[in-house]
């Protein structure tokens, strides 16, 4: 709790600790990129195309926390710079297929060696133990908050 007793103790407040590392994440992150002329989010868009070869705008969208239509803007960007491929006609649906050329799997190489460091760097204060069950954490917190309301 607060010094004056409402509210949060932001010195132990999980979820400000994790917003925090976060933002700090995100700025690292930008400041490794930025000699790629990346930013996050295109960064995100390749790690995902590299991942998920074919994925459309809405999945892309999805996978980089950004809306479909920021994602469809980037899209174009990485299209027009010869990043990305597109196919001009959904193969099925409405849903245009994305995949990485060349030159966009090169260019994910260099940052994300880039992107690693950063990672390497944020969990250098940990032992061992501490960065083996840093994940598996983390990633038990989001299956917590995205179970429905009703599950005890």
């Amino acid at each position: 709790m607060s010094q004056d007793g409402s509210g949060v103790d932001l010195e132990t407040s999980v979820g400000y600790l994790l917003k925090e590392a976060s933002s700090a994440l995100r700025l690292a992150m930008e400041e490794v990129l930025r000699p790629f002329g990346m930013t996050v989010t295109h960064y995100a868009c390749l790690e995902l195309l590299a991942q998920r070869p074919g994925s459309s705008n809405s999945e892309l969208a999805r996978g980089a926390f950004v809306t479909r239509q920021s994602m469809n803007v980037l899209l174009q960007a990485l299209e027009q710079d010869g990043y990305v491929t597109r196919a001009k006609e959904a193969p099925v649906g409405k849903a245009l297929p994305t995949r990485l050329t060349s030159r966009g799997r090169r260019s994910l190489e260099m940052a994300s060696a880039a992107v690693r460091s950063v990672e390497m760097r944020m969990m250098a204060g940990l032992t061992e133990t501490e960065r083996s069950n840093v994940a598996g954490i983390l990633r038990s917190m989001v299956r917590s908050l995205r179970q429905s309301d009703d599950t005890p």
